[in-house]
Formats: C-alpha cells, structure tokens, sequence
C-alpha cells in the first residue's frame, strides 16, 4: 500500500486538505472521502496544500476533476498551494492550470478567497 496522508483543517471560512506521500489509484478513496465530508458540511472553498505530496498519478487527479464543479456550483472552488516542481509539471502537462489556480504559497490561495468576497 502506498504511504499516503490526508488531512483537513479549518483557516477562517476555507477548508485547507493537506496531502502528503503517493496520490494514486490504492489511495485516491481517501481524499474522495475528505471531499465528501466538506460537501455533506457545506465547505465548498478548499484549497489543497502539496507540500509534502510526493507523487500524484491519473487516479489522483481525477479526484480533483470529480469535485470542482460541485464547489463552484455552490459559490467555491478548489484551489492548489506549496506544490513541488515535479507534480506541478503533471498538472502543467494536463492542461490543469487553465482550470485551476496555483499558487505558491497557502496564505496566498486562502487570501484569494478573500478577495472574491468583496466582488
């Protein structure tokens, strides 16, 4: 079994999932079950954080194409943070960051939430 962790923790009125390891098929049910509980709490503003996410592989990604549109029919989204080089060049290669905002750092991703409130 791959060394994988998720997380979840509140910062104001984002929800931020840090994963951690191998994002694969074996353990992308993982984070589908994170996301499932945000949506049954209505939590649609997420940023995921990456900075200990090793590998992330097609299974992985497609958690994330599984969800967005639910958190941005219900006024959210789902943006990424603190992702290394390597898995960035994934997402990159997919076409992800026509979809999606990266940012480099979580405070940045958490504070453009923020921002859309005053809009």
């Amino acid at each position: 079994m791959a060394d994988f962790n998720v997380s979840t923790r509140g910062v104001g009125s984002v929800k931020v999932i840090d994963v951690k390891g191998y994002l694969d098929a074996h353990t992308a049910p993982d984070l589908e079950r994170e996301f499932n509980k945000l949506i049954d709490e209505n939590d649609f503003k997420v940023v995921v954080n990456f900075d200990e996410l090793k590998y992330i592989s097609s299974a992985g990604l497609g958690v994330f194409m599984a969800y967005v549109e639910t958190m941005r029919e219900n006024s959210g989204d789902i943006k990424f943070s603190n992702m290394q080089d390597d898995v960035y060049n994934i997402f990159d290669l997919l076409g992800f960051p026509v979809l999606y905002e990266f940012f480099k750092d979580e405070s940045a991703a958490i504070q453009k939430f923020d921002e859309s409130k005053l809009d």
